[in-house]
């Protein structure tokens, strides 16, 4: 990747797992940041951190971390963030930028406005549309954002400048950039991200209390694995992210139970032109929205 025209003295990723610490590296290969603090509750993944070469120093006291830095990313759970942000308001310097990378944005806008005060309008929202089912510092990889998209969620009070800051980051990291409304974003992916893991988790979950559960998924093929790839997340960030946009994940759980009880009735009817008629239509769906051309 070529060298990005951004240029950050010193930045603080705080929460260095897979998104924050996949940052941190693209901004390096593309020598775009010098030096890079990372922030964490667990002395054993900053480490990892250290050792990968993901930052170039750890801090668990985080006034010690952003002294002098030009931005911070927030890539902790969304549920942790509101007291980050409070934590951020007291040590922060007037010129630091703050961006996060949560996958959900209404409840994070409204911490960071309630929580960063002064600071509020160098808070820049965004969700990195990328990730694996791993986590952790030792999960980080430079090339994760390339060619992926990154939302750039709309805050009518940040500053023009600081927007173009993190923009430019993002744009260094190999993303592209699509701007969006906090609730459209929301709406959207509780949708194709957050029902889909909530699915996964169930599904694994059921399985997991038959009596005869080690022996079935000892035959498990490829069908379930792939169904299921996204239940190895982590599940701390998912509950969190499950709780905050639950108002927009409790009516579509309940449209997606609908389905499956249309085809529990054709089931039990051993309608099989019913079930083809939904698998046909599934299938038509996937190969118009869902497979990459």
């Amino acid at each position: 990747m070529m060298a990005a025209k951004l240029f950050i003295d010193k930045l603080v990723i705080v929460g260095v797992g897979l998104i924050g610490g996949s940052f941190a590296l693209a901004l390096k290969e593309a020598g775009a940041v010098r030096e890079v603090v990372g922030v964490g509750r667990t002395r054993k993944n900053l480490r990892v951190a250290l050792q990968k070469g993901v930052v170039d120093g750890i801090e668990t006291d985080l006034g010690r971390a952003v002294a002098g830095a030009d931005m911070v990313l927030v890539g902790a759970p969304v549920g942790q963030m509101p007291g980050i942000f409070r934590a951020l308001a007291e040590v922060i310097d007037e010129r630091t930028i703050v961006t996060d990378a949560g996958s959900t944005k209404q409840d994070v806008i409204a911490a960071a406005k309630r929580h960063l005060g002064r600071h509020f309008d160098r808070f820049v929202p965004a969700h990195p549309i990328a990730g694996t089912e791993h986590s952790g510092a030792g999960a980080a990889f430079p090339s994760l954002f390339r060619e992926r998209n990154l939302i750039l969620v709309d805050q009518p009070k940040a500053r023009t400048a600081a927007v173009r800051r993190v923009r430019a980051a993002w744009k260094a990291c190999g993303a592209n950039i699509v701007r969006m409304a906090p609730s459209e974003h929301d709406a959207i992916f509780g949708a194709v991200s957050h029902l889909p893991h909530v699915l996964a988790f169930a599904l694994v979950s059921m399985l997991a209390k038959r009596p005869s559960a080690r022996r079935m998924l000892g035959f498990s093929g490829g069908g379930l694995r792939d169904t299921v790839r996204i239940a190895g997340s982590s599940p701390e960030m998912w509950r969190d992210i499950c709780v905050a946009n639950r108002k927009a994940l409790l009516p579509l759980l309940d449209a997606y139970q609908r389905e499956l009880a249309a085809a529990r009735r054709a089931l039990a009817r051993a309608d099989g032109d019913r079930l083809e008629q939904m698998f046909t239509q599934a299938r038509d769906a996937r190969g118009r929205w869902l497979v990459r051309r």
